[in-house]
């Protein structure tokens, strides 16, 4: 190969390097489209990671629940970028629950800049769930 065969390789490698690296970048800071699985353990870190912030505490055996799961997915879409939606199986992780007092579920609980500002409690149509959601929204 020649030097200028080559020099031509590395160039064409290093933008191919440039726009996987560009794509990396826009992958990390898009915004999240899906509830994230919230613990016990990053409860709090959840919380305080966004300004809005809506956590489903449901369990997969609940009726009610199992109806909710595609509005939430609606929804975190969406809101996409504005509200970050999280899951919190309450089989799996009693201590938060227990501390929020949730009796029964579906629970929606809203945090607005780390605070509890609404607790909303069974299966709720999406467009109840929305206005909801648009007040702290406007608050912003």
């Amino acid at each position: 190969m020649s030097e200028e065969e080559l020099e031509k390789l590395r160039r064409r490698k290093l933008e191919e390097l440039m726009r996987d690296m560009q794509k990396k970048r826009e992958v990390k800071n898009a915004p999240i489209s899906e509830p994230i699985k919230v613990t016990d353990s990053n409860f709090n870190e959840v919380i305080r990671s966004s300004s809005l912030v809506v956590i489903d505490f449901w369990a997969p055996w609940c009726a009610p629940c199992r109806m909710m799961i595609p509005i939430v997915d609606e929804l975190a879409r969406e809101y996409a970028g504005k509200i970050l939606f999280g899951k919190l199986n309450v089989d799996e992780n009693q201590r938060v629950p227990a501390e929020y007092q949730i009796m029964g579920i579906p629970t929606f609980l809203i945090f607005k800049d780390g605070a509890l500002v609404e607790r909303l409690v069974g299966a709720i149509p999406k467009n109840v769930f929305k206005q909801k959601l648009d007040k702290y929204i406007r608050e912003d």
